[in-house]
């Protein structure tokens, strides 16, 4: 794996491109010098394993049949205070499903995800307490399960 990082004006604005091609901002905070042009690097940390683990979830759940109208992803990182380097101490996920979903069968494959195949969570779990919870919106969608 590589990604290309370039910089984009005289501060922090940076541009990072990865092997898809896909061109990501990145930017320091206004407190430094930044100018709100991209994401912060400890947020692509927070987004990436919000990003993993869907993926997991979504592929483990179109595998028992089951279709996903929607999904969202909220994360919460606390971070050590007056520490630098200032590392993930814990993180909370919460998960929004919406469709006809088996709740038994969400938590299972939010379980596998966090707890078995994604490589974001198995990373910043070295540093942070990292717990999740989930909530279904159930629709009338026909089940194909």
């Amino acid at each position: 794996m590589q990604v290309e990082l370039k910089r984009v004006d005289k501060d922090f604005h940076l541009r990072a491109v990865g092997s898809a091609g896909v061109a990501v901002d990145i930017d320091g905070a206004e407190a430094i010098g930044g100018h709100n042009a991209g994401a912060r690097p400890m947020e692509l940390f927070l987004m990436g394993l919000g990003a993993c683990t869907s993926i997991d979830v979504i592929s483990i759940l179109r595998k028992q049949k089951f279709e996903i109208e929607d999904l969202s992803i909220s994360i919460e990182g606390d971070r050590e205070k007056e520490k630098v380097p200032s590392l993930f101490t814990d993180i909370r996920v919460h998960f929004t499903f919406k469709g006809k979903l088996d709740e038994s069968k969400v938590k299972r494959a939010i379980e596998l995800s966090m707890d078995k195949y994604c490589s974001a969570t198995a990373t910043l779990r070295k540093t942070a307490n990292i717990t999740y919870t989930f909530s279904i919106e159930q629709t009338d969608q026909t089940e194909t399960h």
